[in-house]
C-alpha cells in the first residue's frame, strides 16, 4: 500500500521562533491532480495519526501536506497548550501558502481537510484567507462542543478566572474522547500506544480556546463562502452533528454538500472499522475528484472566488441560494 506513495519529513520555524514538524505524502507516478492540507484535531499529530488519510489520498492522485501544531505531536511547545486559538491557524495559513507558492505546486488546486478541531482551523484559514482556497473538507469540524463534552456554565467561569493565573495546569473536566469518539477497539487501544497523542486532561487555556473558538464559528456560519463537504457520524457525542447541519443550511457557499453517516461516531477517518473508513475516504474522493482539473487538461487551477463573487454572495438572500 504504501510503495505507491513518496513520504517526507521536514522542520520549520515558525514567527514565534518554534520548530513545527511538518510531513506530505505524494503520489509515486508525480501525476497530481490537486493539493490537500491537513489540519488535524486537539491532542493527535499528523503523521501517525492521519496517515491512511494521507496514504488514500495520495494513491488517488493528491499531494497532502501536514503539519502537527505547537505543542503538539512532533512539533516543539508545552504539550497540547493552546495559547491563543489564532497561533495554529498562523502557522497553518503560512506553511501551507510557502508550499502553493513553490513552481511545481503554483497552478494546482487546492483543498483544505479539516478534522474536528482541524475543521475549525480550516474555516479560520478560509475566513483569514477567503480567496485562496478551492474548497475544504470538514470531518465532524469543531463548530460547538456537544452538550455532553462540555464543562457547566459555572465551571465554565471558575476555570476562565483560574486560567489566568494558572494557563498550563491539566484541569479541566471533559470525558475520555479516545474511549467515547473512536469505535473501533482496536483503534482506541492503537491511539493510547501512539507517544504523540496527547491522552491528560485538557489544559485551562487550551480549553477555554478550544470553547471560544467553537462559540465563534457557531456565530459565525453564514461568513463561509468557499465551497466545502461537511461529513458527520450521526453517533458523534464529541462535536454536535446540529451544528453541521446550521454549517450546510447557513453558509453563503454556493457549493457545499453534506454527508451524516449512521451510528458512526466522531473519529471517520481513523477510529472506525476499516469498511467505514474506506466508504468515507470514497466519499472525500469522489467530492475532490469533481473539484479537480483532468490530468489531460491545460493544469491551470480551478478558479477561486473573486472579490465580485464574494459581494455577490454577501447581498445575496438566503431563498436564493442553491446548495449542490
Amino acid at each position: 500500500m504504501e510503495n505507491s506513495v513518496q513520504y517526507k519529513e521536514d522542520f520549520i520555524v515558525n514567527s514565534r521562533g518554534v520548530k513545527l514538524f511538518t510531513c506530505t505524502w505524494l503520489p509515486a507516478s508525480k501525476k497530481i491532480k490537486a493539493l490537500v492540507f491537513l489540519c488535524h484535531g486537539y491532542g493527535v499529530e499528523c503523521s501517525l495519526f492521519m496517515k491512511g488519510t494521507g496514504i488514500r489520498l495520495a494513491q488517488a492522485g493528491f499531494a497532502v501536506f501536514g503539519i502537527d501544531y505547537e505543542g503538539h505531536g512532533k512539533s516543539d511547545g508545552i504539550r497540547c497548550y493552546i495559547k491563543r486559538f489564532s497561533d495554529p491557524v498562523d502557522d497553518c495559513a503560512n506553511y501551507f501558502k510557502t508550499v502553493r507558492e513553490k513552481e511545481e505546486y503554483k497552478d494546482k488546486a487546492r483543498f483544505l481537510l479539516g478534522e474536528s478541531m482541524g475543521g475549525s482551523v480550516a474555516l479560520r484559514i478560509h475566513r483569514k484567507q477567503p480567496l485562496d482556497w478551492n474548497g475544504a473538507i470538514l470531518v465532524a469540524p469543531m463548530c460547538k462542543i456537544s452538550e455532553e463534552m462540555k464543562p457547566s456554565p459555572v465551571m465554565i467561569s471558575i476555570l476562565s478566572k483560574l486560567s489566568t493565573v494558572f494557563p498550563t495546569w491539566k484541569i479541566v473536566p471533559t470525558r475520555d474522547i479516545i474511549e467515547t469518539g473512536f469505535k473501533d477497539p482496536l483503534k482506541r487501544e492503537e491511539m493510547r500506544s501512539n507517544p504523540y497523542v496527547y491522552q491528560d486532561k485538557p489544559r485551562l487555556r487550551s480549553g477555554l480556546e478550544l470553547l471560544n473558538a467553537s462559540l465563534d464559528l457557531e456565530q459565525r456560519l453564514n461568513e463561509v463562502t468557499l465551497p466545502f463537504l461537511v461529513l458527520h457520524g450521526e453517533a458523534d457525542v464529541v462535536t454536535d452533528i446540529a451544528i453541521s447541519k446550521g454549517l450546510y443550511e447557513e453558509a453563503s457557499s454556493f457549493d457545499k454538500t453534506l454527508i451524516t453517516y449512521p451510528d458512526m461516531w466522531h473519529g471517520l477517518l481513523f477510529g472506525e472499522p476499516e469498511d467505514n473508513i474506506n466508504s468515507v475516504m470514497r466519499d472525500i474522493t469522489t467530492w475532490l475528484n469533481k473539484r479537480s482539473p483532468s490530468l489531460g487538461s491545460s493544469g491551470s487551477s480551478p478558479p477561486l472566488l473573486t472579490h465580485s463573487h464574494l459581494s455577490l454572495i454577501h447581498h445575496a438572500s438566503k431563498d436564493e441560494l442553491h446548495p449542490i
